[in-house]
């Protein structure tokens, strides 16, 4: 499992022109599933994305986690993290796992965000998304399980 994590004022998440996630400042989250990722790997990485220190204490120190800072999460899933460019310039997917894998276990990483207290906002799994977001920093992060 892995995740692209980014720090953002703001991120919204559309399907056909309509709105169906929005967060305020906070963490926006692509997560990709692997064949062999498991739901203990889900709750791992949602743990892992909500302690994150990566947002500013009071001297400016990335030391504060969006469990420290009532931060907003939005999760959003995307199987081309885990597309391969090692041959040719045709990606290739085969190494992300099929929906009827991935869909369970991005939705325990949302139950798992929202179980550690998290107000989480999604996109919707499979659909043709439009992601608008404002990375603050820029901080942007590669997590990997």
């Amino acid at each position: 499992m892995r995740a692209l994590v980014q720090r953002v004022t703001e991120a919204v998440v559309r399907v056909d022109g309509q709105i169906v996630g929005q967060i305020e400042r906070g963490l926006c989250v692509f997560v990709g599933v692997t064949h062999d990722d498991t739901t203990d790997q889900a709750r791992a990485l949602a743990a892992k994305v909500w302690h994150l220190r990566v947002f500013d204490d009071a001297v400016g120190m990335m030391n504060r986690s969006a469990a420290d800072t009532a931060g907003q999460v939005m999760i959003v899933s995307q199987f081309t993290l885990y597309g391969s460019t090692a041959k040719g310039r045709r990606p290739t997917y085969v190494a992300a796992a099929p929906g009827l894998v991935a869909e369970p276990l991005i939705d325990e990483v949302v139950r798992e965000l929202r179980v550690l207290g998290a107000k989480v906002a999604t996109g919707r799994f499979g659909a043709d998304m439009a992601v608008s977001l404002v990375n603050d920093g820029p901080v942007t992060l590669w997590v990997e399980l």
